[in-house]
């Protein structure tokens, strides 16, 4: 039975893969016309979110959303969530339908064919690297001003402690939010470390729980209020998944 197990993992992981990279070559002319100039990013976000769709449903994960409020379509968010699975930038694609550009490490450029699109349409950052930081900064600044929304992982990758429920978040996304004075809107997914983890051997199809809490605003704050914001916005992804946890326990 373990066998079985084992070799259902690996296929499992390999058609993951597949599923990545056959909607690029399906729709490639498109995506490259898409990312010619940024004024023509939500076409290629567009198409973003069906790739990700594609990837959840071929891999068997369903997800359900709970909103505490309806997302303003015309409202430039700083969106941040808790980090735990390769599968939070498709999930997020899927369930957040205001344009916004994803700030994500250098490292997943790398991956064929996905890193061509990914360095091209995200904010990449080298989090050893101070220069890259500042960066980030600038260029987040130039996609708030275009009235897109940012996603910033703000744990600042996935624990490699999988016992962590949350870590703690790092400044970066609630400075931008203060000082574009945008609201942040705290995100909590519930299923994907147990879905699809980064231990190579785990995983299983399934539903995948989401919660996109009250976006929490940030006018009239300053940067003295910078931390306060981000624990408030780290307690409010906390304690849901403490309550998911619970429901789990029941």
């Amino acid at each position: 039975m373990k066998i079985i197990k084992i070799v259902f993992w690996v296929l499992w992981r390999i058609w993951f893969y597949i599923l990545m990279a056959v909607p690029i070559l399906i729709m490639f002319p498109f995506l490259v016309l898409s990312i010619l100039s940024y004024k023509s990013y939500p076409y290629f976000f567009k198409m973003a979110r069906i790739w990700a769709k594609f990837i959840l449903f071929g891999m068997g994960f369903y997800y359900k959303i709970e909103k505490e409020q309806a997302i303003d379509p015309k409202k430039s968010y700083m969106i941040v969530a808790n980090h735990t699975s390769m599968t939070d930038i498709m999930l997020m694609l899927a369930v957040v339908k205001n344009p916004f550009v994803f700030v994500g490490k250098q490292e997943l450029a790398k991956i064929p064919l996905f890193g061509f699109f990914y360095k091209r349409t995200c904010i990449l950052v080298d989090r050893n690297c101070s220069k890259s930081k500042n960066d980030v900064f600038k260029k987040a600044q130039q996609r708030l001003n275009m009235g897109l929304s940012v996603c910033i992982f703000p744990e600042g990758g996935v624990p490699s402690d999988e016992s962590v429920i949350l870590d703690s978040f790092k400044d970066g996304a609630f400075r931008l939010a203060i000082d574009h004075q945008i609201p942040v809107l705290p995100i909590s997914f519930a299923d994907n470390k147990k879905r699809f983890s980064y231990t190579f051997l785990s995983g299983s199809p399934g539903v995948m729980r989401v919660k996109i809490h009250k976006p929490i605003e940030t006018i009239g704050k300053t940067a003295l209020d910078r931390k306060i914001l981000r624990e408030e916005s780290r307690d409010v992804i906390l304690n849901q998944l403490n309550l998911f946890n619970l429901k789990n326990d029941n």
